[in-house]
């Protein structure tokens, strides 16, 4: 998490008519505010290839992908965050009267960057795991080809399982969703070493 945008106490309900009206995207933890810092075009890209097969694939099913637009709230952390694409089957659950924020994802994928993958494979994973409904959390670098998939077992522990090779298939436990990491990446150029 950066600094906080402001030092100053906020209620939910201030933070979500201040983030209306911002230019940019914060996140809000136990009453801070947290400017968000920016993406890159791979990120970008990632995200997308992600968010837009998902859909694809999950069709006529009870599955819907949201993109980073859509705001989720962690009511047992008092936190509001903009994962980078979240997934809910059956009836979405809404944040108190707002259309631009749900509470009951299944799913959760966050495309690290360098300036996030600690703060995403830390205390936002922390912060997720209290979610009820999630089940799966998958971490995606965006800067080499390297997946990581953690998903709740039945003895409700979390398993980690690692994906290193555009041939490998990302294959989700928590919907009928699969994709080779070649079309995760795909249109990606990666900076030569």
């Amino acid at each position: 998490m950066s600094q906080p945008a402001l030092k100053k106490y906020f209620t939910p309900a201030e933070y979500l008519e201040l983030e209306e009206a911002a230019e940019h995207k914060s996140e809000y933890y136990d009453g801070e505010i947290f400017a968000m810092a920016g993406t890159t075009s791979d990120h970008n890209i990632v995200n997308g290839n992600v968010y837009a097969r998902m859909n694809l694939a999950f069709g006529a099913k009870d599955c819907v992908a949201y993109i980073n637009d859509v705001k989720l709230w962690v009511e047992a952390r008092g936190f509001f965050a903009y994962p980078d694409v979240a997934v809910v089957c059956g009836k979405l659950k809404h944040y108190v009267n707002r259309k631009d924020t749900i509470t009951n994802p299944i799913l959760i994928v966050e495309v690290l960057s360098n300036s996030t993958k600690e703060y995403d494979h830390g205390t936002k994973f922390k912060f997720y795991r209290s979610i009820p409904t999630l089940r799966e959390y998958i971490m995606i670098d965006q800067y080499k080809v390297h997946v990581e998939q953690f998903s709740l077992g039945s003895e409700g522990k979390w398993v980690l399982t690692e994906y290193n090779h555009p041939d490998e298939v990302l294959r989700c436990t928590s919907v009928d969703f699969q994709i080779p990491l070649r079309e995760i990446y795909g249109k990606v150029e990666f900076e030569k070493e």
